[in-house]
């Protein structure tokens, strides 16, 4: 089991060492004793680094965020940034990686085993009990947490009140890292695309009308894109509100920018987004789950996502997230690639 101390003390040596600039990693909110992103700059601060079922975020979103900082910096510190990643949150770096969009050298990895539980779905345990509030949540013995309220402890099964990402996981320890806390478990998952199975067995009008119903709820937050470590892009194509601006933009350029949707949230542009934004996560994302999490509406995004997670393990035997010197699946091509799409 990882243990807060050791966590805390790998934070410290690095801070006092002057290794890395800072450490992106949780700590717990006062307000509602749940994980929330935490910036350590000093050793002092390093208590305050915890290791919990809340630690939902991805924190490699952040990493990203650190790669535009800097690129706007004249003088920037060229130290790398510390981030603690959970497995799937690894793979998110990975695909950095393979990408280029960052260098290995620009982070510094500590990488905690999931074992073999993982993190909490708030609505599900939210659900579970029945209108009173989590004080305190933590990993418990036998796949259990143990879960603290005002009415006193309980310990709830973990597969009850897991994230559906964390029951389908492929990668419960980081694929990679330069320190690594926690077991190295192996897990079993018996159907890693189960979440997909019941909407396949849907007719063609049917799935239609499914994703057409959740579509048409979304209020075009954009949240989703901003929490995504894959949507790095200084201009979003399906969305002119990030138009990059540069000192050279001439105003013409600015009064012809092709506008490919409206801002409206209606149907057809949110099916337009949503359509667009997954075709570019193809192959790309790593089922991390924080798109669906960050929607106010609660539009089932992982499902979407997942669906061609699936197509192209099937498709070209390809999983996401797993090797950095291995090409990106868009990028490569092997003689025995299906090719009955091609007409």
């Amino acid at each position: 089991m990882v243990k807060h101390e050791d966590l805390k003390a790998e934070a410290k040596k690095l801070l006092e060492s002057g290794t890395i600039k800072y450490l992106i990693a949780y700590e717990r909110n006062a307000r509602d004793g749940k994980a929330i992103p935490v910036f350590i700059k000093k050793p002092e601060e390093v208590d305050k680094i915890t290791w919990d079922p809340t630690c939902f975020h991805n924190l490699v979103r952040f990493v990203v965020d650190e790669k535009r900082r800097k690129a706007r910096q004249k003088n920037p510190d060229t130290r790398p940034v510390g981030v603690v990643v959970k497995g799937c949150d690894s793979r998110a770096l990975v695909i950095l990686l393979q990408e280029k969009f960052i260098d290995r050298k620009d982070v510094r990895i500590i990488g905690v085993s999931c074992e073999t539980t993982g993190v909490i779905d708030e609505r599900k345990l939210a659900k579970k009990l029945k209108g009173q509030k989590a004080k305190n949540i933590e990993f418990g013995p036998d796949e259990n947490f143990v879960v603290t309220t005002e009415e006193g402890t309980v310990n709830l099964p973990a597969s009850e009140i897991m994230a559906d990402r964390c029951l389908e996981c492929i990668a419960p320890i980081p694929v990679i890292s330069d320190v690594l806390f926690g077991e190295k478990t192996k897990r079993s998952t018996p159907h890693p695309f189960g979440s997909v199975d019941k909407i396949e067995t849907l007719s063609f009008e049917d799935r239609w009308k499914f994703w057409s119903e959740q579509l048409e709820k979304c209020v075009r937050c954009y949240g989703c894109r901003s929490v995504c470590p894959m949507c790095y892009c200084d201009e979003c194509v399906a969305d002119t509100i990030t138009f990059a601006v540069t000192p050279d933009t001439t105003a013409d350029e600015k009064a012809l920018k092709i506008k490919w949707l409206d801002k409206s949230p209606v149907i057809s542009e949110n099916i337009f987004y949503h359509m667009v934004r997954a075709i570019h996560l193809a192959g790309r994302c790593i089922d991390c789950g924080e798109c669906e999490r960050a929607c106010p509406v609660n539009i089932p995004l992982r499902m979407l996502n997942k669906k061609l997670e699936k197509e192209a393990k099937l498709l070209f035997g390809y999983d996401v997230g797993f090797d950095p010197d291995k090409p990106a699946l868009i990028s490569c091509f092997r003689d025995e690639d299906p090719g009955d799409f091609i007409r």
